[in-house]
This record gives structure tokens, C-alpha cells and sequence, in this order.
């Protein structure tokens, strides 16, 4: 992209050591335009905002930072979004406190279209992480882009899905574009570039820190017309989100588990609290007034859908002891048939000599 010097200045603004979100809103909202507060003087800028703000914006940035951002929006596939610009998000308009700038990396048409939050544990069971990945493709083929933030475990499943489906996938980073955090999902971050869209409102050499990663939730919540948890523990960011979503009047789903399992509890707490109980991709459509499209079932493995292992084994972790004793099977031909339905995508073995069933 070319750079204008109407970006430039908010560049100027928004790069300013000092001068924070809502101090650049508030002298947004005061003058009209960057261009109107970077030359407003500091008499008149103390009138609005604290004194140590306007000297700041009467400084200025530091000149390097702001050719950074300029060479990296002139990379191909790279964009700046402002408040001001036709293609800034307009659900993100509706928020509280919607970012001054937005920093993106793909493709930026899907910012016009319906979206949905799916967001969950780090710490995520296969079974948590397959379910993730199935609603996604689902909904994105429904007509969902699917939202989600980058993270290990149900965020990455989340995306994954997503890129599978026509819809595809967006992921608002806690850190600036040219970090990838974590770094374990740099490949999965370049699928996104190529195929999705990275956002994040943080400018580039932001790098990891714990307090960015609620404003990155409340943006998760804010781009979509719903948020669907799949795990979470009663302490997370995920609830964070969901939090987010309410008070920007969005909708909350939440997928149940095992009342065994840590990362249920969120979102039985969620479901407490009034979120929609989620058991499959219709409930969400229904909920959002969308048309449902059915696409072709992917072919089962029937002899392992019936297999009596499975019905031993039932839907919550178990150990290999527990479920020999419920089949009454050797272990070497327990372990045996474990394997061949793990490999049919029947069960997952998990830590501690436990294995759980898959959707």
C-alpha cells in the first residue's frame, strides 16, 4: 500500500510513547483528525487530556518506529486500518473501545463477514481439541469466519478448522504482526497469512506480555456476532472472553463435559450463568437465525463405531487398568485393539496410562 500522510499521522498519534487508546479517542473526538491534534499546540491540548500527554504528543514518536510500521505496510498483503476507513470492522465499532488502529496480514475481506468466537483451554483433551475442530469446519462452511486467538490447544484447533472451511479463519495476536506467539504455532500462524487474516491492535515490536492478552479477548468477542467455549477451567481467558462478549452484547455458547473433568467447569459455570448449552453446529446456527447447509458426512469406520471397547469405555478418560477390568480383556489384546482404533481416530491415549474416546 501506499503510504498517505493521513496515515502517517495517525501513525504519529498512535505511535506516541504515552499516548494510550483512550487518550488518542479522546483527542480524536476533541479535534477532529490527527492531523487537527498533532498541531493543536500543547495549550490546547492540556485542556483535554493530562499535561504529561500533550507534551508527549507535542514530542512526537521516535522517527524509526514510525518508518518501521511504513515499510511494513508496504509489504504485499500487509494493512493499516484506522477509525476512519471504510474497511475497518464495523462490529468493532459497536464495542466500548474500539482500537485507533488495526494492524492486518492476509486477507482482509473477511472483516465483512458474520463471524464467530471459538475459544477454549490451552490445555485442551483430544476430544476437546477434535470437537473444536469439527464445529469449526461447520460453521465456517455455514458461512461463519471463525475468530480465535492464536493459542495453543482449542485456539489452534479453532483455526485449524476454520481453514478447512469456506468461511476461513481470523486470529487477533496478543503481540505486534511481526511476533509470533506462541512460537510452536509459527506454521500454523503462516497458514492464517496466506489463507486467513492475522489482526492485532498492538504495534509491531510488541512482544509478549501478560496484560495484553484481555484486550486481545475483549477484540476476539468484539469482531464476532457470538462466542462458543469449548474448554475452560473455572479461571481462564476464555471466560474472560465470554465476559467480554455479554457486555458487548454478543452471544455465549458453551459446550458441556465430564463433571470429572477440570476443564468442564468453565463452561458448565457459563451455562450456569445463562450461556447456551451447545451440542451441535444447528444449535449455534439457530440461536444466530442462520440457514443451515448440510455438507456430505465424512465416511465412519463402522466395525469401529461398534466396537465393544468403546461402550466400556464411554465418553470420560480412562485408565488401561480400569478398562480392563469393565472388558474383562488380557492386556497385551487390550492394548492391541487400542491401537488399531486409535489409528481409525476412535480413541486418543492420553498422560498417566489413560485413554479417552474421540467424537
Amino acid at each position: 500500500m501506499t503510504i498517505s500522510a493521513e496515515l502517517l499521522d495517525w501513525l504519529r498519534l498512535t505511535l506516541t510513547p504515552g499516548v494510550g487508546p483512550a487518550a488518542a479517542r479522546a483527542l480524536l473526538a476533541a479535534f477532529g483528525s490527527p492531523d487537527a491534534v498533532l498541531n493543536a499546540g500543547a495549550p490546547l491540548l492540556r485542556q483535554r487530556v493530562a499535561r504529561k500527554v500533550a507534551d508527549a504528543v507535542v514530542a512526537g514518536p521516535p522517527k524509526d518506529v514510525v518508518e518501521i510500521a511504513c515499510r511494513w505496510a508496504d509489504a504485499p498483503g500487509n494493512h493499516i486500518l484506522t477509525l476512519g476507513d471504510t474497511a475497518y470492522p464495523r462490529p468493532l465499532l459497536e464495542t466500548a473501545d474500539p482500537p485507533v488502529l488495526l494492524y492486518a496480514k492476509g486477507r482482509l475481506e473477511l472483516l465483512d463477514n458474520n463471524a464467530l468466537a471459538v475459544v477454549g483451554s490451552r490445555n485442551a483433551t483430544p476430544q476437546g481439541m477434535a470437537t473444536a475442530r469439527n464445529f469449526s469446519r461447520s460453521l465456517g462452511d455455514a458461512g461463519l469466519t471463525i475468530v480465535s486467538g492464536l493459542a495453543l490447544g482449542i485456539d489452534t484447533a479453532a483455526h485449524e478448522g476454520g481453514l478447512l472451511s469456506r468461511s476461513s479463519t481470523i486470529a487477533v495476536t496478543g503481540t505486534g504482526l511481526d511476533t509470533v506467539y506462541p512460537s510452536r504455532n509459527r506454521e500454523l500462524a503462516h497458514r492464517i497469512a496466506a489463507d486467513g487474516l492475522l489482526l492485532s491492535e498492538f504495534p509491531l515490536g510488541t512482544g509478549v506480555a501478560a496484560w495484553n492478552f484481555p484486550r486481545r479477548n475483549r477484540l476476539i468477542s468484539g469482531l464476532a456476532r457470538g462466542v462458543l467455549v469449548v474448554e475452560a477451567a473455572v479461571r481462564s481467558g476464555s471466560l474472560t472472553t465470554a465476559r467480554f462478549a455479554a457486555e458487548q452484547g454478543r452471544e455465549v455458547f458453551a459446550i458441556p463435559g465430564s463433571i470429572h473433568s477440570p476443564v468442564s467447569r468453565g463452561c458448565h459455570a457459563l451455562i450456569r450463568q445463562g450461556a447456551k448449552l451447545v451440542e451441535s453446529a444447528e444449535d449455534v446456527l439457530e440461536e444466530l437465525r442462520m440457514q443451515w447447509t448440510p455438507v456430505m458426512p465424512v465416511p465412519v469406520d463402522e466395525s469401529a463405531a461398534d466396537d465393544p471397547i468403546l461402550h466400556q469405555l464411554g465418553h470420560d478418560p480412562c485408565t488401561l487398568d480400569e478398562l480392563a477390568r469393565r472388558t474383562g480383556m488380557a492386556a497385551d489384546v487390550l492394548s492391541a485393539r487400542l491401537l488399531e482404533l486409535e489409528l481409525a481416530g476412535a480413541v486418543a491415549t492420553l498422560p498417566g496410562n489413560r485413554v479417552q474416546r474421540m467424537p
